[in-house]
């Protein structure tokens, strides 16, 4: 033990920048805080008493896409001097790397700012929110830690279909909204025209609104005094029992999960014991903070506080979105919580490589973690191995979530074709007792239930917004009649600016239906979408056929009036994708019995009559025909192996559909 002892001295006298970098194992004898990389190791506590409930405000920005509501949630860090001001502070909040390839804010992301009004210092956290539809769970779950909202609008654009959707989302939950009109300082920005439309569509008056350019920083400070004013401190108190909810939480290979949370009511501390309302287990707080946007570490969090907890939680599944923490022995009533997410597009996730399940089964839970609105249940097949059937909330969603697999985790997945989940309602009472309901959700075309046995089949549906200009109506309308949806409302905002109501099938818009109609009104018109439950439908299961053996990884279940189209498309892809073989394949279509559509690969062909010269016909007829009879005896007995390269080709989604 000398040696460990004069081994650990030296350590502790070494400048930390000649220090090596820490191994993955560390001696017993080494300081514990030696190699760790603790981002708040080494900070200055700060004192969360001195600010009282009274001098809290939690609110959050929200707005359509490209709005600029991470421009001013930058602009907002630089007035308060939680950053510094310079000019590489672009996303500052946009942490991950697909948000700062993509230009998108994908996560939500919070930051605590002290700003001081009338001479008293207030704590002002801050949430910054995604724009698209398909992270709308986001900006929902984040409302719930809010009592009030910066409504961001174009002042070029004007309101868009999300603007409209955000907007009842801080409706419903009774928050204070504040309008704020963006972008200023463009040529063609018209503030008087959108202010109108606020008024028109929310009811707010135009005095509310505050016209601001996040860019240039103009008119931004009034924007937190507007917050100050017009959004009310939380309602709890300090003396309550501690009630802490789970917001949103992350995973750090040292120290576990890192969780998010707003305090409801009570104060929390380092060395306090909790437990988990959902998991009912026991944990020591190691940490808490409020984000900065970094981690700062601070001695207490207080009730009404918004920050993070590190308390020891090494499984990824312990720190369950919607949680309420409170303290051992004192237990109080479970908050609501939050609506489970209803996955719109489920897809099929395999490894590569089979030997990589582990890894990537580890992956998807951290990443799930992170993003709690995915759903995850294990599958196999036949041709790509085992793996799982994720739920998205859109295809956006999906592509999101691969890059981040990729990026984050090094891991290369097959994603398969998107699906939506189907419904049948069984009129067999054999399936019913079997099944143990009457209705089922089919989420795999081999679970496709005979139409014999059931009453009929239903297809998710919903609600779509589409806000355009009115030059843009009639083809937009063409394009939604294609698609099998039905017009129910149409109202002119202005004259610049027109909202089409449409009930859409999932199924019409989950792949292609945002890009077409992005370049049949050259961008300008922008949709929206919520659930809109399930409506009966004609509905069949399509066979793909390889020499009259069906292909299970192939099914498909499709609309009656798609399945021509779709089943030909197919069939061209597999001919494609296929290799030849000594024998001719047949590839086809089928409904039940009936072949909708087919392809031919033709044999390899030796040229057996190349040796003849002339001569009688006879004899070369015969060299034919005993050819033809051997590829037919070896097209009954040969079976045609699909390689795995030419499922995932044909399996993968279509970009170029």
């Amino acid at each position: 033990m000398a040696l460990a002892g004069r081994t650990a001295a030296w350590w502790a006298r070494l400048p930390s920048s000649r220090r090596p970098a820490a191994p993955l194992c560390l001696p017993p004898w080494l300081p514990a805080a030696c190699g760790r990389p603790y981002s708040s190791r080494g900070k200055e506590k700060l004192d969360m008493s001195t600010y009282p409930v009274e001098t809290i405000r939690n609110f959050s920005i929200i707005a359509h896409v490209d709005h600029g509501k991470s421009t001013l949630a930058d602009r907002l860090l630089e007035i308060t001097g939680t950053i510094a001001k310079t000019d590489r502070n672009k996303q500052v909040l946009d942490k991950l790397q697909v948000e700062r390839e993509r230009g998108i804010t994908v996560k939500a992301q919070s930051a605590s700012l002290f700003y001081n009004h009338g001479g008293v210092n207030y704590l002002l956290n801050l949430i910054d929110t995604p724009g698209h539809v398909d992270f709308s769970y986001e900006v929902s779950r984040s409302l719930s830690a809010c009592q009030g909202v910066i409504l961001v609008v174009d002042a070029n654009e004007g309101i868009q279909a999300q603007t409209v959707a955000n907007f009842y989302l801080a409706f419903e939950a009774q928050l204070a909204i504040i309008p704020v009109i963006n972008k200023i300082d463009l040529k063609n920005a018209d503030p008087e025209r959108v202010e109108k439309q606020i008024e028109k569509l929310f009811d707010i008056p135009i005095h509310e609104c505050v016209r601001i350019s996040a860019k240039h920083g103009t008119n931004v400070e009034k924007v937190l005094q507007k917050v100050i004013e017009k959004i009310p401190p939380p309602q709890c108190n300090t003396a309550d029992p501690l009630k802490a909810l789970v917001f949103d939480s992350t995973f750090d290979h040292y120290r576990g999960v890192i969780a998010n949370i707003a305090l409801f009511g009570g104060e929390i501390q380092k060395g306090h014991k909790i437990v988990s309302a959902h998991t009912k287990k026991r944990y020591e707080v190691n940490e808490v903070g409020i984000l900065t946007p970094n981690e700062q570490p601070t001695h207490k969090l207080y009730a009404g506080q918004v920050g993070y907890l590190v308390a020891g939680m090494k499984e990824v599944t312990e720190a369950q979105i919607g949680d309420t923490l409170f303290l051992y022995k004192q237990p109080v009533e479970p908050l609501p919580g939050f609506k489970s997410a209803k996955p719109m597009v489920f897809a099929g996730m395999y490894p590569v490589d089979q030997t990589e399940y582990n890894n990537l089964k580890s992956a998807l839970e951290r990443l799930t973690l992170n993003d709690s609105s995915v759903t995850v249940h294990r599958d196999s097949s036949l041709a790509l191995g085992a793996g799982w059937r994720l739920g998205f909330l859109g295809l956006l969603h999906m592509e999101v979530f691969n890059q981040r697999l990729e990026q984050e985790y090094n891991m290369s997945v097959i994603l398969t074709a998107p699906t939506v989940p189907y419904k049948a309602v069984l009129s067999s009472a054999k399936l019913i007792k079997e099944y143990g309901k009457a209705e089922i959700t089919i989420i795999n075309p081999a679970q496709f239930p005979d139409k014999l046995s059931v009453s009929e089949y239903l297809e998710p549906t919903v609600l779509g917004t589409i806000v355009t200009p009115p030059e843009y109506i009639g083809k937009i309308i063409v394009l939604c009649q294609d698609r099998r949806a039905v017009q129910k409302d149409m109202l002119y905002i202005d004259e610049h600016r027109v909202m089409l109501k449409y009930l859409f099938p999932l199924n019409e818009i989950v792949v292609d239906f945002y890009d077409a109609l992005k370049s049949l009104s050259s961008g300008y018109a922008s949709f929206d979408y919520e659930d809109a439950g399930y409506q009966a439908a004609d509905l069949i299961k399509m066979d793909i056929l390889l020499n009259g053996n069906p292909v299970e990884e192939l099914a498909t279940i499709i609309h009656t009036d798609k399945a021509y189209a779709t089943g030909k498309f197919l069939c061209e892809r597999l001919k494609d994708a296929i290799p030849r073989q000594l024998f001719e394949i047949a590839i086809q279509a089928s409904i039940g019995k009936k072949i909708i559509a087919r392809e031919t690969l033709k044999a390899y062909r030796k040229n057996v009559v190349a040796k003849c010269y002339g001569g009688d016909i006879t004899r070369r007829m015969k060299l034919l025909k005993r050819q033809a009879e051997g590829k037919k005896l070896m097209r009954k007995i040969g079976n045609v192996e699909v390689p795995r390269d030419a499922f995932i080709r044909v399996l993968k989604r279509q970009t170029d559909k």
